[in-house]
């Protein structure tokens, strides 16, 4: 497969392409306001790159970033190690089927792997072709039911 951008792990420098990603990820899932109306402040997107629990990985051709990738480090109870959760990936239309979530999920088991974490989880929406068969490629499937439970109301 021949390279057609360049995929990294972003840091508190990078808010700009975490901004990015966020408009990235509203065109993409068809959800623009969900991502950019309410951003957080610059100081909140730096702290968040910085920590160790929350994870970006952007892929930049030609100066735009095409791909973002937004994962969280879970500490576990059981045992004392780690797993990753991939939140949300997506990739320009245009740049689709070119290997770029691959690499951006490569770049991720590449971190993984250096900070000993155990597993890197992934879901997917029933429907969702070509994430399905993304995933299947990289993972063992497992069909679990997924449910939101809304907090309790605050007494005012």
């Amino acid at each position: 497969m021949k390279k057609t951008c360049d995929v990294r792990i972003l840091d508190a420098g990078d808010v700009v392409s975490l901004r990015d990603m966020l408009s990235l990820f509203g065109r993409a899932f068809g959800e623009p306001a969900i991502y950019a109306e309410r951003q957080p402040d610059d100081p909140y997107l730096r702290n968040l790159l910085a920590s160790n629990t929350f994870i970006a990985v952007a892929a930049v051709a030609a100066g735009k970033v095409i791909g973002g990738l937004a994962a969280y480090v879970l500490h576990k109870f059981e045992q004392a190690r780690s797993e990753l959760y991939i939140y949300d990936l997506a990739v320009e239309e245009r740049h689709r089927r070119q290997g770029v979530a691959t690499a951006m999920i490569s770049e991720l088991q590449n971190l993984a792997a250096a900070r000993g974490i155990y597993v890197i989880l992934v879901q997917a929406d029933h429907g969702d072709e070509p994430a399905i068969a993304l995933y299947t490629k990289l993972g063992v499937r497992e069909d679990v039911l997924h449910f939101d439970i809304a907090p309790l109301q605050r007494a005012p």
